[in-house]
This record gives C-alpha cells, sequence and structure tokens, in this order.
C-alpha cells in the first residue's frame, strides 16, 4: 500500500517516533508498504521552521535528505493536484492539509493523518 505521511506524522516518523501509534508505527515499519512525503509538508515545514516554531525544529533541507536516504519517496506537486483542490469540501482551512487530501485523491493513496478535521474528508484518508 501506498501511504503519504501528513505534516505531523511525517516530523514524528522521522524524530519523534514515539509520538506515534502503534498501528502508525505497525503500518510504517511493513515492508509491503511505500512510504510518501509530499513537497508541501516540506514547504510547511520550510516556512514554520523559518518562523522558529518550536514544533518545527528540523532542517528542511536536512529532513529530505534523511528520508530519500531512508526509502521515502517524494511526490512532487503538480498542477493536477492543484486543480483538484477546487472540488474539496471547504472542511480544513490549511492550504498544506487541503494539498495533502488533494494528492491523497489524485494519486489514490492513503494519507495517513493525526488531524481529526483531515480525516473528516471523503478521501483515502486514516486518522493515526
Amino acid at each position: 500500500m501506498k501511504l503519504l505521511l501528513d505534516t505531523h506524522v511525517l516530523l514524528w516518523a522521522a524524530g519523534q517516533p514515539e509520538k506515534l501509534s502503534s498501528a502508525a508505527r505497525q503500518q510504517l515499519e511493513a515492508q509491503e508498504n511505500e512510504l510518501l512525503f509530499s513537497a508541501a509538508s516540506l514547504w510547511e515545514i520550510a516556512i514554520k521552521h523559518g518562523l522558529g516554531r518550536d514544533d518545527f525544529r528540523v532542517a528542511p533541507r536536512l529532513l529530505r535528505r534523511g528520508l530519500l536516504d531512508n526509502g521515502y519517496i517524494e511526490l512532487p506537486i503538480t498542477s493536477e493536484h492543484t486543480v483538484a483542490l477546487d472540488g474539496l469540501p471547504p472542511i480544513h482551512k490549511d492550504p498544506f492539509d487541503r494539498m495533502l487530501v488533494a494528492q491523497s485523491i489524485t494519486e489514490g493513496v492513503t494519507l495517513l493523518t493525526a488531524d481529526p478535521l483531515v480525516a473528516q474528508y471523503p478521501a483515502p484518508v486514516w486518522k493515526v
């Protein structure tokens, strides 16, 4: 199964795995699953890291390199993803989360999220 990690799940998987549920850890460790991260997540991390947010302390360049080195697949943002935003209901206001949902729908991959609002989208989303 292809799993797209939302930004917080991605940060926890990379640096604070104890914050992940046991079910989430099991899915991330399963050899048959392909783990994806979005350019949108790195964009969000770069912005919030630059603002000095405590929950975004990791340098995005180092995180990206570490993810790629550990077998994660990078999902770029395409125009197909951006036009898919137009069809999303206004459940969540955060543009990064909305992009992740649009990518999940467009690519047919499951989005792993800890955000209960994101989990409300009629999309392949799994709240962990």
